[in-house]
């Protein structure tokens, strides 16, 4: 999925490496592999494919990773919807960047 892209920089992922364990939960759930455990560290390697799900955080057993598309530009549903109805969907999450 690395040609799979909403817009760069704008998703709200946050690791906090003094927490990570390097379990590789956030690796195994991601479904744009965004994650990868390097060295016994989870490291973020396409920050770009995030589309703010929460898999990642919701599955890291020491709470290291945040993820808030409140915060940011960045709209899974608005992802989603621009996938299934394509290039030219006005579908959006209502936040004022889409």
């Amino acid at each position: 999925m690395k040609n799979f892209r909403y817009m760069a920089g704008v998703a709200i992922l946050k690791l906090e490496a003094d927490k990570c364990i390097g379990c590789g939960a956030c690796e195994t759930v991601c479904p744009h592999r965004v994650w990868k455990v390097e060295g016994r560290q989870a490291v973020i390697v396409d920050y770009d494919g995030c589309m703010e799900c929460g898999a990642c955080a919701t599955n890291c057993p020491v709470a290291a990773i945040t993820v808030n598309p409140d915060d940011g530009c960045g709209c899974a549903a608005y992802i989603i919807q621009k996938w299934l109805k394509g290039e030219g969907s006005e579908a959006c999450c209502g936040s004022n960047c889409c």
